[in-house]
């Protein structure tokens, strides 16, 4: 069931080091990678069928088309490594057990897109992960893998890493971006057709770091290597989280399409304690909950979660026991998504303190009915009525969890 493409070297003693990583197939692709047209690379990526892995999950090949071929400013790679959503802890593990791998997987995509400058955007509170990151890349400019020629070939690329200053809100795409340029971190009017990324005017790539940890194995093996793991319109495999209550919490490399209650069971060794399973969030707190008899027939991949009223996300799986208390598990969520709106949408910024608020009364004894009810018409003003997808995912993950353990909440409202 597990799977090692990203994860190969993540039991290897100092696998961190160049020294090390070059005994174990770091920077073997540049060879196939520079014998290759950019267009070639980009086409080989499209049909293994990579999908992004920082929770869209949209196909990272026709992404990089939307790149222009002729223009006037430089064109850059940003890696998103931003990961500040709660439950989500995979793409550090790529960054302190195998660093050279996600330069490698740079130097791959940059090449590609047509880019000589990538930036790594991450979490201000990843200080070790960051120095890591810039001890690797040390390396790999006095190894001659980054710098003027790349490994020797007529390519060029500079790596720069970026720490963020904490903000949640950074994670989305384009309040990056906005960051990265010295603004406030605020997401951007989405643009009516497709199109790239923007950074200071040049067109731009931002890619999840699991993303462009994946790309090396598909220029190594081929597409139809990667397509030999997960399912049809899911290939490959993905870095999958464990945490709350279960007996073996970490991060597992599995093949898209694998069953959920499986990876529970076997993987994860069952909740914690011998206890039931109540609920369970199967890709990062921004995810709709599902009750335990829910997942029964559920696999791991895209279109299965979506079948279920829920979401992949980042693969970072919350689980929780017959014990806990549902309300108190979304306030324990709206604190945080009412701390982390950026507040630039009036919607977001008062609807998301305003349901908070409201839980608190709850959880008081001081509620009643209405209140309950008002939390709905809260979340009719967060969907749909905002720049980013913030305040319409806080409104949904309202929904999942008053909507299915109704009876909870009702067992804090007086009665009117």
């Amino acid at each position: 069931m597990i799977v090692k493409i990203v994860s190969k070297n993540f039991d290897i003693e100092n696998s961190h080091k160049l020294s090390v990583a070059l005994k174990h197939d770091r920077y073997s692709s540049l060879k196939k990678l520079f014998a290759m047209s950019p267009d070639e690379v980009t086409n080989e990526v499209t049909k293994s069928g990579l999908r992004g892995k920082g929770g869209g999950g949209a196909p990272t090949g026709e992404k990089w088309k939307l790149m222009p071929k002729n223009h006037d400013k430089p064109s850059y790679l940003v890696v998103n490594a931003d990961e500040s959503e709660p439950g989500t802890f995979k793409d550090r593990q790529i960054m302190e057990y195998d660093p050279h791998l996600l330069i490698e997987g740079i130097i791959n995509s940059s090449y590609a897109i047509g880019a000589n400058s990538a930036y790594i955007y991450i979490r201000g509170e990843y200080v070790f992960w960051a120095k890591r990151l810039n001890e690797a890349i040390e390396e790999a400019y006095e190894a001659g893998y980054l710098g003027e020629k790349v490994a020797g070939y007529d390519y060029k690329l500079d790596i720069v890493v970026h720490r963020g200053a904490g903000a949640y809100i950074c994670g989305e795409k384009s309040a990056l971006l906005e960051s990265l340029e010295g603004k406030r971190g605020h997401p951007r009017l989405k643009p009516q057709q497709k199109e790239p990324e923007w950074f200071f005017g040049g067109p731009t790539v931002v890619n999840n770091v699991e993303t462009i940890a994946s790309v090396p194995y598909i220029i190594n093996n081929g597409y139809e290597a990667y397509r030999a793991y997960g399912t049809e319109q899911s290939p490959g495999t993905m870095l999958f989280g464990m945490s709350g209550h279960i007996e073996n919490p970490g991060i597992y490399e599995l093949p898209f399409g694998t069953r959920m209650k499986d990876v529970l069971e076997k993987i994860g060794g069952g909740v914690k304690g011998g206890k039931k399973l109540k609920a369970l969030i199967p890709g990062g707190s921004s995810c709709h909950v599902l009750k335990a008899e829910e997942i029964e027939d559920i696999t791991l991949d895209y279109e299965s979660l979506r079948k279920h009223g829920s979401s992949l996300g980042t693969g970072g799986m919350i689980i929780m026991d017959e014990d806990t208390f549902m309300p108190e598990a979304m306030k324990n969520l709206f604190e945080f998504y009412h701390h982390e709106s950026c507040g630039q949408c009036t919607p977001c910024r008062e609807g998301c303190g305003w349901v908070d608020k409201i839980l608190a009364k709850l959880l008081s004894g001081n509620g009643t009915k209405k209140d309950y009810d008002t939390i709905f018409d809260a979340c009719e003003m967060l969907n749909g009525k905002t720049i980013c997808v913030f305040a319409p995912s806080v409104a949904f993950i309202a929904n999942s969890y008053i909507t299915k353990f109704k009876d909870e909440f009702y067992s804090l409202c007086k009665k009117d």
